[in-house]
């Protein structure tokens, strides 16, 4: 399913500064409010970058006999401004419990479209908020893109380059050839027709609790916090051509014998957080043990176990992705990491 056009030129803009923070609870019970205040003091953290907007989608309701939503909350100005809309939300339980969750928030210094809530992120790719991105960096062929989403009927809401990613990644939903697809699989397709720089973080109602991330030319790392042992230091990176492109399925199968060579996971299926960041200032305070993701990397996390896969290996990709320990104050890494 190739769709990409060549474009005849890159048209250079400004550097984007925005921030990207998402946090994930596995087997940790945290109330709405406590994911809620997580991910507004990861933005918080993220503030010195510059920004003019920010926003949070976290899960609508946490009863798996409901019909499961996205809640997007998103407003013009400052990180303040957003967590005093959060915490007056009427429709929300704040007191409302999730054993396993997954939020993501993000800042947005705007390229594409003025500052409001409708060019701020995430960004859905439809009304019923099925799939929701959050990104930094720029798209450069987002318009041919567009175009091509339009002619499939896909309507858009805002001006930003942004808002073609959850469209793409639905329409390539919607048309796959099978009904088990995994979540990196999805995201793997629609990596392969974006041009520019980007560092992406994804989010589903298909895929409750999981947590797909990518990067090329922007920075991403994630941050790993397990009161039990790990059962890695090392993380293998996997290939298509290991024919592992349902991750998400080798990652349940291996598991069960504990196959510390596939995934990273807590031992003994034991509670396990994962915090995904651009940049080590939002991470720091939870955790120094993190993974900072390379070019092109698919990072996954399913039922608490993450996994890292390419496309392609070429002879300077290295074989796994280590756990490094930040060894920088939080003052410092906010000061100096870029």
């Amino acid at each position: 399913m190739c769709f990409k056009k060549e474009l005849q030129g890159k048209t250079k803009t400004k550097k984007e500064n925005s921030g990207i923070f998402a946090y994930l609870n596995y087997k940790v019970p945290r109330t709405r409010k406590e994911i809620f205040e997580t991910l507004i003091k990861g933005l918080q953290r993220l503030e010195y970058r510059g920004y003019d907007s920010a926003g949070v989608a976290i899960d609508g309701n946490n009863n798996e006999d409901k019909e499961r939503y996205i809640k997007l909350v998103k407003k013009r100005g400052k990180v303040k401004t957003l967590d005093e809309e959060l915490q007056k939300q009427g429709v929300l339980d704040l007191k409302a419990a999730f054993e396993t969750h997954f939020g993501i928030a993000h800042t947005r210094w705007a390229t594409h479209g003025v500052p409001n809530a409708l060019n701020c992120h995430p960004q859905r790719s439809d009304k019923s908020n099925e799939f929701v991105v959050i990104h930094n960096g720029i798209i450069t062929n987002y318009k041919d893109l567009r175009m091509f989403l339009e002619t499939k009927g896909y309507e858009f809401e805002s001006e930003t380059d942004t808002e073609t990613i959850p469209k793409l990644i639905k329409y390539v939903y919607d048309n796959t050839e099978t009904e088990d697809i995994s979540f990196s699989a999805l995201v793997e397709r629609v990596i392969q027709q974006l041009e520019g720089a980007f560092a992406l973080v994804f989010k589903s109602i298909h895929y409750p609790g999981e947590a797909v991330a990518t990067r090329r030319g922007s920075p991403l790392l994630i941050g790993v916090r397990s009161e039990s042992k790990l059962s890695t230091e090392q993380i293998p990176v996997l290939y298509r051509t290991c024919n592992i492109e349902n991750v998400k399925n080798i990652c349940k199968t291996r598991m069960k014998r504990l196959d510390s060579s596939t995934c990273l996971h807590a031992i003994g299926d034991k509670a396990v957080e994962f915090f995904f960041a651009s940049d080590a200032s939002a991470i720091i305070e939870h955790t120094n043990r993190v993974i900072f993701l390379e070019d092109d990397d698919i990072a996954a996390v399913a039922e608490g176990k993450l996994s890292i896969h390419r496309l392609e290996r070429s002879a300077s990709d290295d074989s796994s992705r280590a756990i490094q320990t930040l060894q920088m104050e939080l003052q410092q890494i906010s000061e100096g990491w870029q």
